[in-house]
């Protein structure tokens, strides 16, 4: 689900990764991302930006079904990886939004 920490991605990468996936604010953070160019030019953040949005989107049409509830708590789980440094891999999703181009 996730690998060792990149080097490359600074304590600021990755509060921004972090605050993308939480979903008592989402999508603020991550639309306030691609808004500034210093942060949408960093990958790091780019990603997590883009993945919290699809998974935000996922959340939220499935949450009539009370597996947004689930999502969320998945979300938040995420953020704890994004803080960490670390990779964070969504199944299909990361794969989706890759093969798409967006990040």
């Amino acid at each position: 689900m996730s690998q060792a920490p990149m080097s490359d991605v600074s304590q600021d990468d990755k509060l921004w990764a972090m605050l993308c996936y939480l979903p008592f604010i989402w999508p603020i953070p991550a639309i306030i991302v691609f808004l500034m160019e210093d942060k949408k030019n960093r990958p790091y953040i780019k990603f997590n930006a883009v993945q919290s949005i699809a998974m935000g989107i996922i959340a939220w049409i499935t949450s009539f079904l009370c597996v947004g509830i689930l999502v969320g708590l998945y979300m938040f789980y995420l953020a704890y990886l994004a803080y960490q440094g670390q990779e964070v891999k969504v199944p299909v999703v990361t794969d989706f939004i890759r093969n798409q181009g967006w990040a």
